[in-house]
């Protein structure tokens, strides 16, 4: 039994670790402030978004698995680049302003446990992320990054100390509900970009052409030797990809259940405006460990994320401009790469200083991943239906199905919500 289970942790990977990242302290305010705001009523997504993530995150994997290239390096071969170079641009800022947002949840979390100066935990947030990315082997980096997910599991045992109406949220999970109101579609995009969101797909990759030098598959820092992909390793794949979307829409899924409970059908909250507020809120129905555990879950997460954000800009550049790139380069072998890591960090932290609430920063960061995500999605399903790139292993058709409801999703909601805030 002991040995099969070390078997399966050893088979996870990327996609679990890509999963777990996808709830973030981003992904931890949306699905809050949609639990908090509306209560059940969006439950029904994050059913609705799993078959999406699947195929986009597979789809990404094979590309990479496939070629031996990361998906930047696979667009600027069929594109022009200056519109590569303008992909590479959205990613960073994007990704930096979800890092800003990040680091500013995770200082506020870490005030909640000692009232030191939001500074203080706004620096040592930043410099702790920089150092476990900079210093760290690769192999030991990835360890790490698997041991962080556990910190998700605090939102599942935070579920278990609120009275919860389980065949009302079972049944918001399996009939759709929705509200024609713009507050209501802002949230659905919100959520749309948070689950879907661009660095996933390009991290997926990136690392998993990191497995393959690792373990030997494909040699060379350029990346220009095919990789030798199996059948077998296309499964276990699949199956690390699986499991990690799953894994990450449970916890999505009981963390809008929680608040929900909590804070909506409670205390009639509909916006959160801190991460403070959202813990202390649960003390009256879960107790001081309750809150505890989600404070130490944005902590978590954001020590597990902010480094996947940062260096999937890092690989978008490099790619792009032919730098030496990779997480298991030295610093000093790729300081180009590692440079990308510490500017974007560096701006996402400033921003904290600007005066933008973190909370609702992080929100906003989640619709502009929606914004930005279709025409990446365009390329990516182009790319991996292409025979040229792909030979046998072209997207089969639930992928391609999937894929292409991903796109039409991702530019429905936000021109739903665009409409329906103007006209009103």
């Amino acid at each position: 039994m002991l040995s099969r289970f070390r078997r399966f942790l050893h088979n996870l990977g990327p996609g679990f670790v890509t999963g777990a990242s996808d709830d973030d302290p981003s992904g931890i305010a949306t699905y809050a402030q949609a639990g908090a705001g509306f209560g059940f009523s969006t439950l029904w997504s994050i059913l609705f978004t799993l078959p999406l993530m699947i195929a986009v995150q597979e789809m990404s994997a094979r590309i990479a698995m496939v070629t031996g290239k990361g998906l930047i390096e696979n667009i600027r071969q069929r594109h022009a680049k200056p519109t590569v170079i303008g992909i590479a641009c959205l990613l960073f800022i994007a990704n930096t302003i979800n890092i800003g947002a990040d680091l500013g949840m995770m200082a506020s979390a870490a005030q909640i446990f000692w009232h030191l100066p939001f500074a203080f935990w706004l620096l040592l947030a930043a410099v702790a992320t920089l150092l476990l990315e900079i210093f760290t082997s690769y192999a030991t980096y990835a360890r790490y990054l698997k041991w962080l997910t556990l910190s998700l599991f605090a939102y599942i045992a935070t579920a278990f100390f609120v009275h919860i109406h389980w065949g009302e949220a079972l049944r918001a999970t399996i009939i759709p509900h929705f509200q024609w109101s713009s507050k209501y579609l802002l949230i659905l995009v919100a959520l749309l970009g948070t689950t879907i969101s661009p660095y996933l797909f390009f991290w997926q990759a990136n690392q998993e052409v990191e497995e393959e030098l690792v373990d030997g598959r494909i040699h060379g820092t350029k990346r220009s030797q095919a990789a030798r992909c199996s059948p077998r390793e296309l499964r276990l794949m699949r199956f690390d990809v699986t499991f990690g979307m799953i894994f990450s829409n449970v916890i999505s899924w009981f963390i809008i259940l929680t608040t929900a409970t909590a804070l909506f059908f409670s205390l009639g909250y509909t916006e959160i405006l801190s991460a403070d507020q959202a813990a202390q809120a649960l003390t009256p129905f879960a107790g001081p460990f309750a809150v505890a555990l989600f404070a130490l879950g944005i902590i978590g997460t954001g020590l597990l994320t902010i480094p996947i954000l940062s260096g999937t800009a890092a690989y978008a550049f490099s790619e792009v401009f032919g730098f030496r790139e990779g997480l298991s380069q030295k610093w000093w072998q790729a300081k180009a790469f590692y440079g990308v890591i510490i500017i974007s960090v560096l701006i996402g932290g400033a921003m904290n200083f600007f005066g933008i609430q973190p909370f609702r920063a992080l929100i906003y960061s989640a619709v502009v991943n929606a914004l930005i995500a279709p025409p990446i999605l365009w390329m990516i399903i182009r790319l991996g239906s292409d025979k040229k790139v792909m030979g046998t292993w072209v997207n089969g058709g639930w992928v391609k199905c999937f894929a292409w409801l991903t796109f039409i999703a991702m530019i429905m909601a936000p021109l739903a919500w665009i409409w329906f805030t103007f006209s009103s």
